[in-house]
């Protein structure tokens, strides 16, 4: 039987082949049919009863149909051996940014399958405001194929960044189920058009996700989004917002792809202390590189970071799966492995380290010790763009960084300093006090030597909107590197240390539809392109991976040392923060 794909399948729709269906299963339980496959030699994570069991798993029509058949009556096509490993369900992530990731759903498949991933409820919120009035076609085709995918993808609408039109269009996708992240800032303030995407939602009968801004609103203001349906709330970096988040009925998803590595462990420390039931609780990279999936793991390696920080295992593994489709309704179709599931299922030597040695989705294998069997190719070229160049008229002159304000003695200038792990919190960009020396800013703050950032705006009418500071982040001492983002609004951000240079290296970039480019001496030493609307690449995981690293490789000779996130994602993630605290227009 052919895949129903649970975003679209109607549990009574079609009688003629559910009847068919139904039959089949009873044959083959009877032994009077055949299965697809019996998986054996299994020792099987319960996640209902908290036990583990020796079994076996009976897969037919992608779904698990018994548990521990009479191997004496029934038939299968094909077995394997699970050799005693645990059996626990496919992972699950539950909120990610597909264009924060660079890569298109094929290619991030590559990455996150073999670690066990077998479902993504994704975002496309630039995506979508980067396409403009093309977002619901580009959409329709970054989606076409979704179901060839190694994983089982459900995507949401954007609650943000684009018109309602857009949002209530997309909202008729397969695959999407749902409206996506809310912005407190936004929401807050009484909008229309923030109304009416809500309206949508609900009317929809939709998931909403959402940014809930436990540190920006009021307590009275904190009713609003859970009371008008909002389902899930990734937006949590400590424990006193895990501490109203679950007070307030929401879904709590802990994120660890965005901010400092140690964001990750406070939550999951938090949680153990607290004692916080782990139903409250599901997991989400939100925004992480392909990269680090590769060098790190993706939901495993939170997973087993939990159980270090001292979580019981199954009680970990449950956040990963089945209070992650519980989340979202889905728990009749994923996060355990019982008949009538899908047979999206992990063998892994470990429960306390998950290690995932074969994944399997929808009871085909896709991955085996660490490694795709078989990629996807889908070809999405229909999505790249013409480049659009808007920086013919920029100057060195318009990124020399001024003071905001001179001491009364004229030996300190007051200046921005953007740091690229303030995300989340209010030091993402300080007024601070930097040494003045013959008529110049000395980019040096509290002993260390700092580089130059620049926001520009790329598409100007009339004065061309730049903000110029210092930058804690990247650290070069020559050169420059520069990324570009089109949502909501176009903007460059440059990294240098001479505006001349970081000019050169902005007008590289603006010969193409966006990415990232590192110069040295005014020659192009390494570049990523974006063509995908200036938010994803056209290439598979391997060129992706090839072409970050090249950046890291090009900075690292200009003196830069970097660790975790490649600098093309961390300098990605200066966008969000740049939109939400209005350094862009």
């Amino acid at each position: 039987m052919p895949e129903q794909n649970s975003t679209t399948e109607a549990p009574f729709a079609g009688i003629s082949t559910q009847d068919d269906y139904v039959r089949t299963i009873f044959g083959i339980l009877e032994g009077e049919r055949e299965a697809d496959l019996l998986l054996r030699n299994l020792h099987i994570l319960d996640v209902h009863s908290e036990t583990v069991y020796p079994g076996t798993l009976l897969v037919h029509g992608q779904r698990i149909i018994a548990l521990n058949p009479d191997e004496s009556v029934v038939r299968y096509r094909e077995s394997f051996d699970g050799q005693g490993l645990y059996a626990i369900p496919g992972l699950i992530d539950v909120h990610l940014h597909f264009e924060s990731q660079l890569a298109h759903p094929a290619a991030f498949g590559e990455a996150i399958v073999p670690s066990g991933t077998t479902t993504v409820f994704g975002e496309t919120l630039d995506f979508a405001s980067a396409a403009g009035e093309e977002a619901v076609e580009a959409a329709r085709a970054l989606f076409a194929d979704h179901d060839k995918l190694p994983y089982r993808l459900y995507a949401f609408a954007p609650g943000k960044k684009s018109a309602p039109e857009i949002t209530e269009a997309m909202l008729d996708l397969d695959p999407v189920i749902g409206l996506g992240e809310l912005a407190h800032l936004s929401y807050m303030t009484g909008n229309a058009d923030d109304f009416r995407k809500s309206a949508l939602g609900r009317a929809n009968a939709g998931f909403v996700n959402c940014h809930w801004g436990v540190t920006a609103l009021s307590d009275m203001l904190l009713n609003y989004m859970p009371a008008i349906g909002v389902d899930n709330n990734h937006d949590v970096w400590n424990e006193d917002d895990i501490e109203k988040s679950i007070r307030y009925g929401l879904n709590t998803q802990i994120k660890f792809g965005v901010g400092s590595p140690e964001v990750i462990r406070t939550m999951l420390r938090a949680i153990v202390k607290r004692r916080w039931p782990a139903e409250n609780f599901q997991l989400c990279a939100d925004n992480i590189s392909v990269d680090r999936v590769l060098r790190q793991g993706h939901i495993d390696w939170v997973i087993s970071l939990a159980i270090e920080m001292g979580m019981p295992p199954i009680q970990a593994i449950k956040m990963g799966t089945l209070y992650a489709a519980r989340s979202f309704h889905k728990d009749r179709d994923l996060g355990s492995l019982s008949p009538g599931r899908f047979a999206d299922i992990v063998l892994t030597d470990s429960l306390s380290k998950i290690n995932a040695r074969y994944v399997f989705k929808g009871g085909k294998l896709v991955a085996e010790d660490h490694r795709l069997l078989d990629p996807v190719r889908i070809d999405y070229s229909i999505l790249a763009k013409e480049p659009r160049p808007g920086l013919g008229d920029l100057r060195a002159g318009q990124l020399e960084l001024k003071p905001i304000e001179l001491s009364e003695d004229g030996t300190r200038a007051k200046v921005l300093l953007f740091d690229v792990y303030g995300r989340g919190h209010r030091k993402f960009a300080q007024e601070v006090w930097v040494p003045f020396h013959n008529g110049a800013v000395v980019p040096e703050y509290e002993g260390e030597r700092l580089s130059r950032i620049s926001v520009v705006q790329r598409y100007a009418d009339g004065d061309r909107h730049v903000v110029n500071g210092l930058f804690k982040g990247v650290a070069i001492d020559g050169g420059a590197v520069s990324t570009f983002w089109p949502a909501p609004s176009a903007y460059f951000v440059v990294v240098g240390t001479d505006s001349a240079e970081m000019c050169h290296n902005l007008q590289q970039l603006d010969g193409l539809v966006g990415g990232c480019v590192v110069t040295a001496s005014r020659e192009v030493t390494a570049q990523l392109a974006l063509d995908f609307y200036g938010v994803m690449a056209d290439m598979d995981l391997r060129e992706l991976v090839a072409a970050t690293r090249s950046i890291d490789d090009a900075l690292r000779k200009l003196g830069h040392h970097n660790e975790g996130e490649p600098v093309v994602n961390k300098l990605l993630t200066l966008f969000i923060s740049l939109d939400r605290f209005g350094f862009m227009k």
